[in-house]
């Protein structure tokens, strides 16, 4: 369904970030992109969204298609048409509009009344908190009222294909165990979704396959159940270490010692 193939991007015309990246989501998958902050996580999904430009960032190499289509070449509004949203870090609501404005704006791609009518329909059933306070001003909601505000704006589009960035970041753990269960049933429900997280726990608890980055390339990638158990994830992302699981701080780890696991 998607793929990013050797995709290199720079910023500024000197600043390399992505390094060969190459990923796929396939139909009807959850997949996860996992890593730390300064990996390129972001920066993969600006390049396949289009909106590297706003923060003059270039694709200098490799390709992003969709269905066969490449899209790499194509404005963010294009990208939307073509199957695709995203719900980026930080949620990005309007806070000045109102739930139900907010979720107008999601489906401002599209033509078809009907579809836009039903798309409300189907978000109002998944979101019942929103239902309740459709008319309340986006900004006075709660964090986790507002990530599901900025999922069911993304999903007024009734994209193939909805990549979520962060979505459990500042968010208590039954809140995340709550949007956890939103993506299942948004992908149970025909939604292909690319997962782009911190939280190696959650993304791959629900993912069918992950790809972990570092440094603008892929440096470990398989199923996601494997993945879980792989002992270098465990230490390193799960915080968890040797045979009794002892808890071990991320930042106590080496970067080379992972980088030379991980490449060797």
């Amino acid at each position: 369904m998607l793929e990013v193939a050797n995709l290199e991007v720079v910023y500024n015309e000197v600043i390399l970030v992505l390094r060969g990246l190459s990923i796929e989501v396939r139909n009807g998958q959850i997949v996860a992109l996992l890593g730390a902050n300064g990996a390129g996580k972001t920066t993969t999904t600006r390049a396949i969204t289009g909106l590297l430009d706003v923060h003059e960032g270039k694709v200098t190499k490799g390709t992003v298609t969709l269905d066969g289509m490449r899209i790499d070449n194509m404005e963010p509004s294009e990208v939307v048409r073509s199957g695709i949203t995203q719900v980026m870090e930080g949620r990005r609501v309007f806070a000045e509009l109102t739930v139900d404005e907010n979720l107008v704006t999601g489906g401002i791609t599209s033509n078809d009344r009907k579809a836009i009518a039903e798309a409300h329909d189907r978000v109002m059933t998944m979101f019942p908190l929103l239902a309740e306070r459709r008319s309340s001003t986006a900004g006075y909601l709660s964090g986790g009222e507002q990530q599901m505000l900025a999922i069911g704006r993304a999903l007024m589009s009734s994209p193939k294909l909805l990549i979520l960035d962060e979505p459990s970041l500042g968010l208590a753990p039954k809140l995340v165990a709550q949007i956890r269960d939103i993506i299942v049933e948004i992908n149970q429900s025909g939604t292909s979704v690319l997962l782009i997280e911190q939280n190696a726990n959650m993304a791959l608890s629900i993912a069918d396959y992950g790809y972990i980055m570092e440094t603008g390339k892929i440096v470990m990638d398989g199923e996601a159940s494997k993945l879980l158990k792989d002992e270098d994830v465990q230490e390193f992302y799960l915080g968890l270490h040797g045979d009794e699981g002892e808890r071990k701080s991320f930042k106590d780890v080496k970067h080379y010692k992972r980088r030379k696991r991980w490449l060797s």
